[in-house]
């Protein structure tokens, strides 16, 4: 009897171990299980956190082409305007792409004998804007190009009571700045109107001076002049640029930088104001 208990004791001991291994065999598959379950949400959790939210389709651009810079103006306004122009159709600027970029100018002098000259200088400018998802759509674009070409404007270099005011009736929207300029002796009359239609920007502008003694040009006509034409600029584009998308066409920003250095050549001739003097026996140069 003696002999027997210490031989249970034992036995009974042996017989807990594997309770015991598997109790701790059963909490490590525990542990390890949650572990592995944190691990994944904390992962799917991080990559959900991460993923950028996909953006809006930017609108399309309203317009997909431009109208011809030197038929924009009516014949009929652009002999009003400027009498006895020396090419009744226009001088066309230069473009890498006219899609995107066009212009066209008109300059006479209206010789008048000893009652003096009139000279006068009208351009119209284009400038198309295409939708871009990282830009933004082309209405925003050419908005934000609208306000610096107004900005640029007023701060003309010799301006003289420059004057910005809203030009309403033209486009989305129209401003119209005038001032005085004197250069090459002469006092000069200025009016530019910069307008917006959907994604394009136009700028007119119409400046004129009385030579050999006759008197500059009133302001009033001249403003009168230049919106009449840039209504008709602007209604050009509304009439003849097609409507759409315009995914084929480069960006304005991009035939900007083509067109830069021929800019500068334009600048340096005093093509863009129309700054050269006339003589009783040539008219300006364009």
């Amino acid at each position: 009897m003696h002999r027997s208990a210490p031989r249970l004791s034992r036995i009974l001991a042996c017989a807990a171990v594997p309770v015991m291994l598997v109790a701790v065999g059963c909490s490590s598959d525990s542990g390890s299980g949650s572990g592995a379950e944190k691990k994944a949400g904390s992962s799917s959790s991080s990559d959900s956190a991460g993923a950028e939210p996909t953006k809006p389709a930017v609108e399309p651009a309203k317009f997909t082409d431009l109208p011809d810079a030197c038929t924009s103006i009516a014949k009929n306004t652009v002999k009003d305007l400027v009498p006895e122009a020396k090419k009744e159709g226009g001088t066309a600027g230069r473009s890498s792409d006219l899609a995107v970029r066009g212009s066209c100018s008109w300059n006479g002098l209206d010789d008048k004998g000893v009652k003096g000259s009139q000279y006068r200088w009208l351009s119209v400018a284009f400038t198309r804007f295409d939708s871009d998802q990282s830009l933004g759509s082309g209405a925003a674009r050419a908005t934000e190009d609208y306000t610096k070409q107004v900005a640029k404007e007023k701060a003309s270099e010799g301006a003289q009571k420059a004057a910005a005011a809203a030009a309403p009736g033209i486009g989305d929207e129209a401003t119209a700045i005038t001032y005085k300029l004197n250069k090459t002796d002469e006092d000069f009359e200025y009016a530019t109107v910069v307008a917006r239609t959907g994604n394009v920007v136009v700028t007119l502008t119409y400046n004129g001076a009385g030579y050999a003694g006759a008197k500059t040009p009133s302001a009033a006509d001249i403003l009168k002049g230049a919106q009449k034409a840039a209504k008709e600029a602007v209604g050009k584009v509304d009439a003849t640029a097609g409507a759409g998308s315009a995914e084929a066409s480069p960006s304005a920003g991009d035939a900007k930088k083509d067109d830069k250095k021929e800019e500068k050549k334009d600048d340096k001739n005093g093509d863009e104001k129309g700054s050269e003097k006339p003589s009783s026996e040539a008219t300006p140069k364009s």
